[in-house]
């Protein structure tokens, strides 16, 4: 009696268990714009910008999205006296997590997302910084085949690096695996 208990409370353990994990969701990969002011100006960066989400509820899902971008900028130094000015190399990387709301709509999915995670900076041969960093904005996909979709992505993102308030726009676009 107490092993078919034990086997009945692994069977409803199982399935409980089982219901959390998300049954549906994408993964997307491109190409990534990136106009940024890490030193006070607007620059343009290229990249790329990977995210997958799985979906808890039919309209909302839970993301995590990456992207990095590259370019080179002008920064300033100064030692008291006198100040320089560098060109050097750029990558800017974020990682970003949090929830998507989307729906379905004939071959369109429109969806708009919140995220909160880190930005981190690194200006090559000069420094690097790392800051706290909010996205809000959403896409559209549009769907080719069953599981294959065409995004078009565009998030405002803010993160505070080299003591600069960043105000970002970044514009994504790619191929998007639904299951």
């Amino acid at each position: 009696m107490r092993k078919l208990a034990v086997i009945a409370l692994m069977f409803v353990a199982a399935e409980i268990a089982a219901a959390q994990v998300p049954t549906s969701g994408n993964i997307f990969f491109g190409y990534s714009y990136y106009n940024t002011n890490l030193n006070g100006s607007r620059k343009s960066l290229n990249g790329w910008e990977g995210s997958i989400e799985g979906k808890f509820l039919p309209f909302i899902g839970i993301v995590a999205d990456f992207s990095g971008h590259y370019g080179s900028e002008d920064f300033s130094a100064c030692n008291g006296f006198d100040c320089a000015t560098f060109h050097t190399d750029v990558t800017q990387h974020n990682y970003l997590f949090g929830p998507r709301v989307s729906m379905s709509v004939g071959k369109f999915r429109p969806f708009a997302e919140l995220l909160i995670g880190a930005a981190h900076a690194n200006a090559h041969n000069f420094r690097s910084d790392t800051s706290f960093a909010t996205a809000v904005g959403g896409g559209v996909d549009y769907k080719l085949l069953k599981i294959l979709a065409w995004r078009f992505q565009g998030d405002y993102i803010h993160s505070d690096l080299f003591d600069n308030h960043q105000n970002n726009l970044r514009l994504s676009t790619g191929i998007a695996l639904h299951f």
